[in-house]
């Protein structure tokens, strides 16, 4: 995001380096209940400090725990078009990847239940949920959480809930933790967080993995000696103080974050009528569907070619992305309206 840091993670920075306290990261007893007091405040959810361990980043924790659970040629569920890296992850480990896409995902989306319990019962060791879901901004209902959970437990099928955009769930949303959603997801899930997204913190290494329940939590033991230590010190530094002192500023973010849909649909009203876009419920990320411009499958390249607009292309997602874009909208509303007014010259110059 286009931002200036949260204050009072600036301070605790800046404090830092004076006091040239650059070392290795230590005990996480602070960001652990820093974690804990803000997702009971934020989302009703009690975390048992306990139950939290550290590690570099999402994709890093993830990784890990996906070699704990399986071995090379096992079934991973992915429900695309879903953040790209979660291929890759599953590369990194030998599993195979099975592909439920959502229904409907052009408004956001929702979990195809029926496709994923035959998904499920074909074997699928392992689910990842991405919650809410990148690139959609689907925030997921709480009854499709608990019926995701009630086939995961059916199933013996461990969900691996990646949830580090849930802070950025804009306002008139509600987001459901999924390890609190029912016993069933309790025993099912192993959720992963950070505050690298929502405070933009993404260089400071420095993520969360927690579960709730005696058999997840002893499969988390079994997670190497290296994984905490692969924490950044100033990704903790900042990560307790964003949890502790960062809700004031997210607030603000959210509302600029709002603020900036609005003007994105106004804008596409204006410039790109073809493209179709549904309002996300989280993060700063909006999926464009632009099959309507007669760009083909890949409109990205032309955007960046002949707009100078760097967007991501919807086919990294899956094949549900062919002739779609995601846009990052965290930025000054005046960006964001030079940024539209150029797509919409690059589409007029490749049209013509």
């Amino acid at each position: 995001m286009d931002v200036h840091l949260a204050p009072p993670i600036a301070a605790v920075l800046h404090a830092a380096v004076q006091q040239s306290d650059t070392g290795y990261c230590g005990d996480a007893t602070a960001l652990r209940g820093a974690f804990s007091g803000f997702a009971a405040r934020r989302w009703h959810w009690d975390v048992d400090p306990s139950s939290v361990r550290t590690c570099a980043d999402v994709a890093a924790g993830v990784t890990e725990v996906l070699r704990l659970l399986t071995v090379p040629g096992d079934k991973v569920i992915l429900t695309p078009p879903v953040y790209p890296p979660f291929w890759s992850w599953l590369q990194a480990v030998g599993a195979t990847p099975v592909e439920v896409p959502l229904l409907e995902s052009l408004n956001g989306g929702r979990l195809d239940l029926a496709a994923i319990d035959q998904a499920m019962a074909a074997g699928s060791k392992v689910m990842l949920l991405c919650s809410p879901h990148n690139p959609t901004g689907l925030v997921h209902e709480i009854d499709d959480l608990r019926a995701l959970a009630t086939l995961a437990a059916r199933h013996d099928v461990t969900v691996l809930a990646d949830e580090i955009h849930a802070p950025l769930t804009l306002p008139g949303s509600s987001y459901s933790p999924y390890l609190a959603v029912s016993d069933n997801a309790a025993a099912t899930g192993i959720a992963f967080h950070s505050a690298s997204k929502a405070w933009n913190l993404a260089g400071l290494k420095s993520a969360l993995i927690t579960a709730a329940h005696p058999r997840q939590l002893e499969r988390l033991g079994a997670l190497p000696h290296e994984v905490p230590w692969s924490v950044g010190h100033f990704g903790m530094l900042a990560a307790a103080a964003a949890y502790e002192q960062g809700e004031s500023w997210l607030d603000g973010l959210l509302g600029a974050l709002a603020s900036n849909y609005l003007l994105l649909a106004n804008l596409l009203q204006q410039h790109l009528p073809q493209v179709r876009f549904g309002v996300p419920q989280a993060s700063y990320l909006a999926w464009l569907d632009c099959r309507d411009l007669g760009l083909g499958s890949n409109p990205a390249p032309v955007f960046l070619d002949h707009g100078r607009v760097a967007v991501s292309a919807g086919a990294d997602f899956g094949p549900a992305g062919h002739g779609f874009i995601r846009l990052n909208i965290a930025c000054h509303p005046d960006v964001l309206r030079e940024a539209i007014t150029r797509m919409a010259a690059a589409h007029r110059h490749s049209v013509t």
